[in-house]
């Protein structure tokens, strides 16, 4: 009896499962946008006369279970495009079903279309996300698709040469962007070495690129400690989804050229389904830089253009060595021995004599792709950059041979899971300090004590008669014995006045005299002329060696250039769990910095190696009720540096959607290690020291303090003495609230406020040691600038808003404002790093796309425009004591028209970026950036 049932459970199961297998087919395929190719999210698929289907996931994919025997039809629809039917039938299902729908021709009634820049998993973002996809790459007026990133709200764009763009967002605005963190395909393409993002100048090229995100604000529950003011993710093509072969080429002004090449392929296997796939990159850009040129005096000269004797210039570097302990307005003796001689600079060299402003920019890249499953993909790629272009930190750098190298692993499936390694190695190559390179120049041939005393002693010998025998000038028993002070001086100080062509004239005469210039016993002490052999073999000389040493006397100095091979390595995982009552994401990563810079850049020096690791763990539980309308979110990270405590970065958020309207309310921390140069940096100046500070550093005199000591023939009680403990992580904590909406129907509405508290700022104090205290005998001091935190708290808040408008069918008007504040709570450390944000700023566009022109009776179809004005309020830019100053008030106006010829897949764009010309820099220090007119013409073979 029980063999008999057991034999009837076994063929009630067989036959049971077969007709299962008959009439449970599953149905899987991709929905992406006709035109650009780009994965459509949350469009519909069901199978038509019933409500089995489902909505597309991030990569635009589908799979379910059709319930039914085929034949039947699927219905895709997405708004702002064509519903589309497909019939499928007993072979066509057993393939994978890509779909492309065309965009609508109908008028715009909802903010569905308006709205479609953003995912619906990224319109629900608790935080601000400003989002460019293929379309708007495509369109961006700017010469190039990172530039237009400008144009989003909030972000800030600081251009340090042409090659070397950097974004940041509210505030704190580098040139050295270590408060934000740059993701490609999830990995972070900050150069080890440096330990910030080189840019676009080692990204990726803009025919591979399918979206960026910019995620704005506090990130580091779920991106890490880098993450402290923000996210920027850019997202490459996957080959899968956007094979073919796409070509580009652009000519520009200032003999731009510029070239790319994108090549992928899928493979199927033997079944007819994708398995494999493969991507090849190669990117290529020349030009001729925008060049530093400010003359105009720097931030911390004490004497202006007018002055006969020079002037400290922003852009001309070692004439900040000035000479003023002649000053004839001090005392009488000035006067008497020194007239008309007042403080004098040194001559200096002007950038563009130092620096390759031949701009190269080469990116090349492949990744295999592999498919493990319907759902899991393995991608192995490997990305590499080098160039040529300048760089501006403390210094200005040129950039020269650098090379980038980064190979990743990963296995994936997306929202779901991914395991990811990945390795970035830099190479300096002739990378070298030009401000550094200046004051050795100077050094080499003379030193600064030197040049000064023999430009006094031409003075003294050859000017001080004349200058005393100017008519009016006070007599020599006047000098001596003159009624009063002031009277004397002030009768000096007219008549300089009134014969400043003459006094001009003799500072120049004794300028070529100490430097040299026509004197035949000059020698090897005369002054190193750009353009000559001389100066070309000891620029030489200095940039391409990291030390020197004197033939004569064996003394071993630095060079400038840079010696950088240094690496990183990282390992991150992260999985999503999804019980039915809530969605649960853990992760949890490592990495490990291993700098190299043979003691050019750290304290690495013979015998000593710096290895520094750091881990982290997060996790975030998000809870969907009220019909999915409203999403509770709690995330927190853990992250531990080997030289740090355990620190906690905790964040939570409430979002409410409903009919396409979203209001959010979130709190977010963010915190940031030291980085490299934080920890280890010794770096030698010349002038001073730069330091990092693992350990603290102890008795040191401020700059003040000393100069007192000095003027008060030595007092060592007027030394005031400090202390600088180790440095630790910076902190920030932020509050934001948060609106998108639709009015009118096509007025799309995104604005958001924002409240930010800060502790632990990272920055520098600068140090002298002490002298010894006995003043009769010598003292080597030496002035340090030593990282360090500030005590105080700051606070920083603003608000933004966004606005679009379609309109015509084919038109939309784009605005967005900015406002950030801030408030540094009555503090006046000097630590406290500079804002660097202007506090107002707006953007102002049209654009339009698959406009039909007529002219008569023909119709030209598919041209597309954007125009765009910036304006950016004047603003303090705070960089190094070198490069500290105001940045004035500019706007800019980008335009572009664009006609594509779909019968031969080439869309040509004419464009200029600045059309108005109106020049200005973005950064104190940086170069004067002009009007850029391309055209460019791109071949998009990817759709065939």
């Amino acid at each position: 009896m029980g063999i008999i049932s057991l034999r009837g459970l076994t063929i009630t199961i067989l036959v049971f499962t077969g007709y299962f297998t008959v009439i449970a087919q599953q149905v899987n395929g991709v929905v992406t946008d006709k035109e650009t190719g780009e994965p459509l999210f949350g469009a519909s698929v069901i199978i038509k006369g019933t409500t089995t289907g489902m909505q597309t996931d991030f990569e635009g994919e589908f799979d379910f279970d059709a319930g039914q025997e085929p034949p039947f039809t699927l219905e895709i629809s997405y708004l702002g495009y064509e519903k589309k039917e497909i019939g499928l039938n007993a072979d066509n299902i057993k393939r994978k079903i890509k779909i492309q729908l065309q965009s609508s021709s109908i008028n715009v009634e909802g903010v569905e279309v308006v709205d479609t820049r953003l995912t619906q998993k990224l319109q629900e973002s608790p935080l601000t996300v400003e989002s460019m996809g293929l379309a708007a790459i495509k369109q961006t007026a700017s010469a190039d698709f990172y530039s237009g990133l400008g144009a989003l709200k909030g972000v800030d764009l600081t251009t340090a040469s042409m090659g070397f763009t950097i974004i940041n967002t509210r505030g704190f605005n580098s040139t050295r962007p270590v408060r934000s963190l740059q993701l490609v395909d999830g990995a972070d393409n900050q150069a080890p070495g440096l330990n910030f993002s080189l840019g676009n100048f080692a990204g990726s090229s803009e025919l591979d690129i399918q979206k960026v995100d910019l995620i704005v604000g506090a990130s580091s529950a779920l991106y890490g400690p880098g993450a402290f003011n923000g996210v920027i993710n850019m997202t490459t093509k996957n080959p899968f989804y956007h094979p073919g072969l796409s070509v580009m080429v652009k000519g520009a002004e200032r003999s731009l050229f510029e070239s790319a090449v994108r090549y992928a392929r899928v493979i199927k296997n033997k079944h007819d389904v994708d398995k494999f796939a493969f991507k090849i990159n190669f990117h290529y850009m020349r030009a001729n830089d925008w060049e530093a040129t400010n003359m105009q005096p720097a931030t911390d000269s004490q004497v202006g253009r007018n002055n006969p004797g020079g002037y400290d210039a922003v852009n001309r570097y070692g004439d900040e060595n000035q000479n003023e302990e002649t000053n004839n307005f001090e005392s009488p003796y000035g006067l008497r021995i020194y007239p008309g001689l007042d403080i004098f600079h040194r001559t200096g060299y002007e950038e563009k004599a130092l620096v390759d402003y031949n701009v190269r920019n080469l990116k090349a890249g492949a990744s295999l792709h592999y498919k493990v499953n319907r759902d899991i993909e393995l991608v192995a790629a490997y990305n590499f950059g080098t160039g040529t272009t300048v760089y501006q930190g403390d210094n200005r750098y040129s950039l020269k041979g650098l090379k980038f190298h980064q190979l990743r692993l990963e296995l994936s499936q997306p929202d779901k899971f991914f395991i990811r390694a990945y390795t970035t190695m830099e190479n300096a190559g002739d990378t070298y300090d030009a401000v550094f390179t200046a004051f050795k120049l100077q050094d080499q041939v003379k030193s600064n004590g030197d040049w000064s005393k023999d430009y006094t002693t031409y003075w003294i010998s050859n000017i001080r008669n004349k200058v005393k025998n100017l008519p009016g000038f006070p007599p020599e028993s006047r000098l001596w014995f003159g009624e009063t002070r002031d009277s004397i001086y002030n009768q000096a100080e007219m008549v300089l006045n009134e014969y400043q062509d003459s006094l001009v004239a003799w500072h120049q005469q004794a300028r070529e005299y100490a430097d040299g210039i026509g004197n035949p016993n000059a020698g090897n002490e005369a002054r190193l002329e750009p353009g000559t052999e001389e100066f070309q073999k000891e620029f030489d000389r200095i940039t391409q060696n990291t030390y020197l040493t004197d033939s004569a006397t064996g003394e071993v100095t630095r060079g400038t250039l840079f010696y950088d091979k240094s690496k990183l390595f990282h390992v991150q995982g992260e999985y999503k769990f999804e019980p039915e009552f809530m969605d649960i994401i853990l992760g949890a990563n490592y990495r490990m910095y291993l700098p190299n810079s043979n003691g050019t850049i750290f304290s690495d020096t013979a015998g000593t190696t710096i290895r520094n690791w750091e881990y982290g763990l997060y996790g975030s539980l998000e809870k969907k009720v009220f019909y999915d309308r409203l999403i509770l979110t709690l995330s927190g990270r853990m992250d531990k540096n080997q030289n740090f405590k355990y620190l906690f970065s905790p964040a939570a958020s409430v979002v409410y959607s409903q009919n396409n309207q979203t209001v959010r309310l979130s709190f977010s921390s963010a915190l940031r290690n030291p980085t490299l140069q934080d920890q280890y940096l010794y770096y030698d100046l010349g002038r001073a020291i730069l330091i990092g500070n693992i350990n603290g550093v102890d008795s040191l005199v401020t700059v003040e303090s000393l100069e007192n000591y000095i003027a008060s023939s030595f007092n060592y009680d007027t030394l005031d003495f400090f202390n600088v403990p180790p440095v630790r992580p910076e902190r920030v904590q932020s509050i934001e609230v948060g609106i998108r909406n639709t009015l009118f129907k096509k007025l799309y509405l995104d604005a958001s406020f924002y409240y930010s508290w800060y502790k632990d700022f990272l920055g520098y104090k600068i140090g002298v040691t002490p002298p010894s205290r006995d003043p009769s005998l010598p003292s080597n001091l030496q002035a340090y600038r030593i990282s360090a935190n500030s005590p105080d708290r700051v606070e920083t808040y603003g608000f933004s808003i966004g606005l679009n408008y379609y309109f015509y069918k084919t038109l939309m008007f784009a605005g967005n404002y900015s406002w950030n504040v801030l408030d540094r709570k009555g503090s006046d450390d000097p630590i406290i790093p500079a804002f660097n944000t202007p506090e107002h700023k707006f953007n102002i566009g049209v654009s339009g796309k698959d406009i039909v022109w007529k002219m008569g009776s023909k119709r030209i179809k598919n041209i597309g425009f954007n125009i765009n004005y910036k304006w950016v309020e004047g603003f303090e830019f705070e960089g190094s004591p070198q490069f500290t100053g105001h940045v004035p008030t500019y706007s800019l106006l980008d335009a572009q028209l664009s006609y594509t010829h779909k019968k031969i897949y080439t869309t040509f764009k004419l464009g200029s970026s600045n059309v108005l010309n109106n020049k200005q820099y973005q950064t104190y220090g940086g170069p004067f950036i002009g009007r850029m007119i391309y055209f460019s013409v791109t071949l998009d073979m990817s759709h065939l």
